[in-house]
């Protein structure tokens, strides 16, 4: 079962992020399970908004993840 996270959680994480000096895609991509653990109060729920940040930029998808919505295409 797939968390569902508020756009309020996902802006929170952000700001982590942008706080930690993860201010880039390449940069989010970059960072590995050691690199997270050393973001000041971070939750085991915070890390699973960052995985979801990593596939949805990796899949061109961040403005679809971040609003909530589903960008695949309807399968036949």
């Amino acid at each position: 079962m797939k968390d569902s996270f508020t756009l309020q959680q996902k802006v929170k994480v952000l700001n982590k992020l942008f706080d930690a000096k993860c201010r880039t895609e390449k940069e989010l991509q970059a960072l590995d399970m050691e690199s997270i653990l050393k973001i000041p109060n971070i939750t085991i729920q915070d890390m699973t908004v960052i995985m979801e940040l990593q596939k949805a930029t990796k899949a061109n998808k961040l403005f679809s993840y971040l609003g909530g919505g589903n960008d695949e295409q309807p399968s036949e």
